[in-house]
């Protein structure tokens, strides 16, 4: 719905504020990382942001790729300070499932040696 996508939208430029300059992030997969991505994309070009991009996925790479955003291999010396992606479901006690789909085993390594995970969603991802 034209809702969910906004309330995505938002969702995704809110956590593009939390990246500060110099940071390597973690780029998550799905429509909510997708908006995140475009959001930071913009800060690189209105604000000339410096950071280097690890994606957790082909999909987030090609994203990544079409902005222009750096994108570098996971290493050591790349360990994301922060990797932001979208939720399957989460519950009222914000347990969550994520990762259903097949870049599941590349978006745990990247959460896994990230400083910092956050973690984005909408309404429509919600569960009892």
């Amino acid at each position: 719905t034209n809702e969910s996508g906004a309330a995505k939208r938002a969702a995704g430029q809110a956590a593009a504020v939390r990246v500060e300059p110099g940071m390597v992030v973690g780029l998550g997969t799905g429509s909510t990382a997708k908006f995140f991505t475009e959001a930071l994309a913009a800060r690189v070009v209105a604000e000339g942001l410096k950071l280097r991009c690890v994606p957790t996925s082909r999909q987030s790479r090609a994203l990544a790729e079409q902005f222009g955003l750096p994108i570098v291999p996971l290493t050591r010396e790349t360990r994301p300070d922060l990797t932001v992606d979208g939720a399957d479901e989460f519950d009222p006690a914000l347990n969550l499932i994520k990762g259903g789909g097949g870049a599941l085993v590349q978006e745990k390594l990247v959460a896994v040696s990230s400083r910092e995970m956050l973690v984005i969603a909408d309404e429509s991802k919600a569960v009892d």
